[in-house]
């Protein structure tokens, strides 16, 4: 028998049990005893019967399905991300749709309302942002928003990012700790709060050590940018000897170009550290001094700000701020030191 032609009344028949049994057995969550469902999956499989999702969410209202948008998945830090998210969710009987929009608001905008037309149960933002007018028309829809490590000036959206600015300043007492006089910086992406926040704390703390910043380029998060970045950077006789890359994925660049490139040693010419701790800091080609961020906590408040959202009258919006932690690993060294 067809599949797309077996209903849910004949596996009903076959297993001996109510139409409503079957349902249960196929809606996550539902209660329903092990006898019950083995003898409905098995004349489920017999038949080679398939729930139709697509028709249950119709008539339930909810698609169980959450609307995911990234802007780019260069960085590790996001595959990771994913692939947590999509565990977790699916864990409590919700999947993920993945949608990739280039970081400017305009087309992020263009995305969500996309996403919406889906009758998705929430979205989840990461690392990009949405304009307030936009935030606004999902909050009067009741919709569930969530920014993931970024934050917005409307507080009215719910976000779960790291402490940013705490972790730049770690890394900034740390570098000067070190000895290092001549520290830069490679920014992130202007407009994102991660890498204003990361700046603003990398500054306070050179400025409580007495230091300003040497010298400052600009990545954008992006491979490429960074390299460019690296070479304006170390283009002079009076080069840095530390410097801070706004996240690992840039930090990769900058030493591949200072080692391959410019011939300097990492760490014994200059030191780099980073930002977010993705698998690849700890590979032996990089061994990179890092500040990292706690991606399955995140993604843990973010699918119980998601969950917790959905299921209420009138959800509440949160803000979530999470501490980071400073990983030390052989791409940093006290300046002047040799081995």
């Amino acid at each position: 028998m067809a599949a797309e032609k077996v209903t849910s009344l004949e596996v009903a028949a076959l297993a001996g049990v109510s139409q409503s049994a079957v349902s249960r057995v196929f809606t996550p969550g539902s209660s329903v005893s092990k006898k019950t469902a083995d003898k409905v999956m098995a004349a489920a499989n017999q038949l080679g019967y398939r729930p139709n999702i697509l028709a249950r969410a119709m008539k339930s209202g909810q698609s169980r399905i959450i609307g995911l948008v990234v802007a780019y998945l260069e960085n590790y830090f996001y595959p990771e991300m994913v692939e947590r998210l999509s565990v977790e969710l699916q864990k409590v009987g919700y999947h993920v749709l993945i949608f990739l929009a280039p970081v400017s608001v305009d087309n992020v905008d263009k995305v969500v309302r996309e996403i919406m037309d889906y009758q998705v149960d929430g979205i989840v933002l990461a690392s990009v942002s949405v304009s307030s007018d936009l935030a606004a028309r999902c909050q009067s829809t009741g919709l569930p928003v969530v920014l993931f490590n970024r934050a917005h000036a409307d507080r009215n959206l719910s976000s779960v990012t790291s402490d940013n600015y705490a972790g730049g300043k770690a890394l900034a007492d740390y570098l000067c700790s070190l000895g290092h006089e001549r520290i830069a910086y490679v920014a992130g992406f202007t407009g994102a709060t991660t890498q204003i926040d990361r700046e603003a704390g990398f500054r306070a703390g050179l400025a409580e050590a007495g230091q300003e910043l040497f010298a400052r380029a600009e990545g954008n998060f992006d491979y490429a940018t960074a390299q460019a970045a690296a070479r304006e950077l170390f283009a002079t006789s009076r080069r840095p000897d530390a410097v801070f890359v706004a996240n690992d994925h840039m930090a990769f660049a900058v030493m591949d170009v200072l080692r391959f490139e410019l011939g300097l040693r990492v760490p014994e010419d200059v030191s780099v550290v980073g930002f977010d701790d993705v698998p690849p800091a700890a590979w032996p080609a990089y061994n990179l001094t890092t500040y990292r961020q706690r991606v399955d906590v995140m993604v843990a408040e973010t699918v119980a700000m998601l969950l917790g959202s959905i299921a209420a009258d009138k959800p509440e919006t949160a803000h979530v701020v999470l501490p980071g932690e400073l990983v030390i690993r052989g791409s940093s060294r006290r300046h002047g030191a040799t081995r």
